[in-house]
């Protein structure tokens, strides 16, 4: 496993906190990524010095106070931040969230003793090397996610815990130790009393690592405590003959078949959401499911509002659940009906949305098990390629491409809401092909359309 080798700015603060007379040591990810040779994300440290004793030592350096009553100071540098932290051990956690207090200690084992998997516990300093008291090398070499101590009071202390197992073990493509995948079980409905900003963070780097697709298919009974919209798709027949899995195995192949983007991977788990609701039977027995767009949106507008997403990745992701399988013509030439049939696209969707429908339609075909990855790929292909094409012409699909805007409509003699009318109605005609995109053209074909 590869040696943990320190930032310069991180051994220098651990060197000024050891010539002050205390131990210090780089600890949790960073070491956890460093030993898998990953970049880490940032860099924390934890000491022996109580936080007076901290403020001190760098009373020369830029820093920050703001958790200092919890035993944390943040020394900032080059505008990197790094927070140094009082070695300590937690009081009770009645609400399952945050400890009632803390008590500062003297020794780096207790304060690994709090932590939440082995993988999170190790600490390093260039003096002592590196200290693993659970087996979180080991564990990191195996590819075990296991809890420290006795799970079930980690995840009692905090049931975030319960989601981050899981994120770990998607995001590193680790397995989970069976006492901590039994203690995870068994506390889940504990998760329902964390706050939806902690449970999106999780989720969302869940669906977004390696193991994503593994992860939601050992562990839909813990998802479906957070969104609980998931858990009628589990095991569901779809009885029809394009699919060849049950609606959650589908879902889950379907994810598995985008870019590990969060709102990508957000739409198509929901993207079949609405298909429990909607079905009927037909005289043969074969399932069918009009309308479950419509009913696939409003439930992710329910999980992405629980959820608390932004406004803009959840207007996003009901939008590409929505129109997940509308007709995307594949373009074939350069014949007016395919150019004005994409033009129209471009106008409703926009290139980011148009290229994201082109990867969710690839990855929902793929994942009906009737519809070859290699037949999918040359659609997208050809999409993409068409797509490019049409975009290197810089055309016009937009009200801001065209060549004439609402002063020079006024000044033709129209006001109001004819205005706005008028644009829409010149700007079809221009996707459409009918009328050159110049603002000579666009005026006189304005007089025919009045």
């Amino acid at each position: 496993m590869i040696p943990v080798q320190l930032p310069a700015a991180v051994s220098d603060l651990i060197a000024r906190l050891n010539s002050a007379g205390y131990s210090a040591y780089a600890v949790g990810g960073c070491v956890r990524d460093s030993l898998l040779g990953l970049t880490p994300h940032d860099w924390d440290l934890c000491t022996s010095a109580l936080p007076e004793d901290m403020l001190r030592v760098f009373a020369d350096e830029r820093v920050a106070e703001t958790g200092l009553k919890h035993g944390t100071l943040t020394v900032i540098r080059d505008h990197i931040p790094y927070e140094i932290t009082t070695f300590r051990v937690d009081g009770a956690y009645t609400d399952h969230r945050h400890p009632d207090s803390v008590s500062f200690v003297s020794d780096v084992a207790e304060d690994l003793s709090r932590r939440d998997f082995t993988i999170n516990a190790m600490a390093f300093s260039p003096d002592t090397g590196l200290t693993d008291l659970f087996g979180g090398r080991e564990d990191l070499e195996a590819g075990i996610i296991r809890c420290v101590g006795e799970p079930c009071l980690r995840f009692e202390e905090d049931a975030l815990r319960i989601l981050r197992a899981l994120r770990f073990a998607s995001v590193y493509d680790f397995a989970i130790d069976p006492a901590t995948d039994e203690a995870a079980r068994k506390l889940a409905p504990t998760l329902q009393n964390v706050a939806a900003e902690r449970i999106r963070e999780e989720l969302l780097k869940l669906l977004c690592g390696r193991g994503a697709g593994r992860m939601l298919r050992a562990y839909p009974d813990i998802l479906g405590v957070i969104i609980p919209e998931i858990l009628p798709m589990v095991g569901y027949d779809q009885q029809n003959h394009h699919h060849s899995w049950d609606l959650w195995e589908h879902t889950v192949r379907a994810l598995e078949g985008v870019p590990p983007e969060p709102d990508l991977r957000l739409t198509m788990l929901l993207h079949d959401t609405g298909k429990p609701e909607v079905r009927t039977t037909d005289a043969k027995g074969e399932g069918h499911y009009k309308g479950h767009q419509q009913a696939s949106a409003r439930i992710a507008e329910k999980v992405t509002a629980s959820l608390r997403l932004d406004n803009a990745s959840r207007d996003r992701v009901i939008r590409l659940v929505e129109n997940h399988d509308i007709p995307l013509r594949t373009v074939t030439g350069e014949t007016n009906l395919d150019r004005t049939f994409l033009l129209r696209r471009l106008n409703r969707f926009g290139e980011k949305d148009l290229r994201a429908l082109f990867l969710i339609h690839r990855a929902d075909r793929i994942a009906t098990g009737y519809s070859p990855p290699e037949r999918e790929d040359a659609r997208l292909k050809e999409r993409m390629d068409a797509l490019d094409a049409l975009l290197a012409e810089q055309p016009c699909y937009t009200l801001k491409d065209l060549a004439v805007n609402g002063r020079d409509l006024m000044a033709a003699g129209l006001r109001g809401k004819a205005v706005g009318d008028a644009l829409q109605r010149l700007l079809e005609e221009v996707m459409d092909g009918r009328t050159d995109n110049t603002k000579e053209a666009l005026l006189n074909r304005l007089s025919s359309l009045n």
